[in-house]
């Protein structure tokens, strides 16, 4: 934990430093080097390192601005610790405005810890993960949701390691979704290989969205003050948290192809029976009404508003009584 140089394959930077790079992790067909920018604040003082990761999907920008605005806007001349800031992990990705790698449409974000001698994605994902990831203390990984729905600002965790308990509580959102996260999932590999790593999900692709990008960087902020990464940050707290397993959340599908007008928007709270859209024909001379199964929170829903039958239309989390009541309060002393 203590602050020394931060190295890394080809570089270092020294206690009191800060390098802004791009790394090289693989080439093009025509053999130019493929780069990622990361930026090293590492303090005086000693502290832990933390790594701020963003855009494994190419289309998820969201994270970006957050990683952008930590690294090159906030004042860091009294770290305690290393950040290790990468605002655009999957380059290739996100040149192509596109969710995956546009190599052989390999996902990044499934790729990790990698491998020096697989596939070009495991490469990459080798490469990153060995020179920036691995050699830290705990991680935020940004992400969105995928092209066609919004996410409200939640955390997903495995609330069984204790230390990734304790960075998702950090955090501060409303609803930490408990799961350790699929197998080459950029924050399971991490956790596995010793940095406890959540993933914060916030908004839609190809946006800016600066609600959420700004209580996305009071997160960063609650975070770097419990590990006193940085000394004026001043934590704050939900007025209520909701630790999701799985038997309390569902996709709900559409069991009907058409066009959908959603009755309501991510993050609102639903009672049971509810409607939560409708779908109709072209005509709107036959439409299908979705109800709540049970009282909870959308924590996602559909934005482009076609669907096959299958299609999801809503990620609904079921709350407690408790819960339910704390997040009705909250809603009152807002309107």
């Amino acid at each position: 934990m203590d602050t020394e140089a931060f190295t890394y394959d080809g570089g270092r930077v020294d206690p009191g430093e800060r390098a802004d790079i791009r790394y090289s992790i693989s080439e093009t067909y025509l053999g130019d080097p493929i780069r990622v920018p990361v930026s090293i604040v590492n303090g005086e003082a000693d502290g832990p390192t933390v790594f701020l990761t963003a855009a494994a999907h190419g289309d998820e920008l969201n994270g970006i601005e957050v990683v952008r605005e930590v690294a090159y806007e906030w004042d860091l001349a009294d770290l305690r610790g290393t950040l290790v800031c990468l605002p655009v992990l999957n380059v290739p990705g996100f040149i192509a405005q596109q969710r995956y790698l546009p190599i052989y449409d390999r996902d990044l974000n499934r790729s990790f810890p990698g491998s020096a001698d697989s596939t070009s994605a495991k490469r990459m994902a080798n490469r990153l993960f060995e020179n920036f990831l691995e050699p830290c203390d705990v991680g935020l990984d940004f992400h969105t949701s995928t092209r066609g729905r919004t996410n409200m600002l939640h955390a997903r965790a495995d609330v069984a390691n204790d230390e990734v308990d304790r960075l998702a509580r950090a955090f501060g959102t409303n609803v930490v979704i408990d799961s350790d996260g699929p197998s080459g999932s950029l924050r399971r590999e991490a956790t596995d290989a010793g940095a406890p790593t959540i993933t914060v999900e916030m908004g839609e692709a190809h946006r800016f969205q600066r609600s959420l990008i700004d209580r996305a960087l009071d997160g960063v902020a609650n975070v770097l003050a419990e590990y006193g990464v940085h000394p004026d940050a001043t934590p704050t707290r939900p007025a209520w948290r909701t630790v999701v397993t799985s038997d309390q959340k569902t996709w709900l599908r559409a069991d009907d192809g058409g066009l959908v007008e959603m009755h309501c928007e991510r993050g609102d709270l639903v009672e049971e029976d509810d409607p939560i859209c409708t779908i109709s024909n072209p005509f709107k001379t036959e439409s299908v009404r979705v109800n709540a199964p049970f009282t909870g929170l959308l924590v996602g829903v559909l934005e482009n508003p076609v669907v096959y039958p299958g299609n999801p239309l809503c990620h609904l989390v079921e709350l407690d009584e408790e819960t339910t009541g704390a997040c009705r309060r909250e809603r009152e002393r807002r309107a």
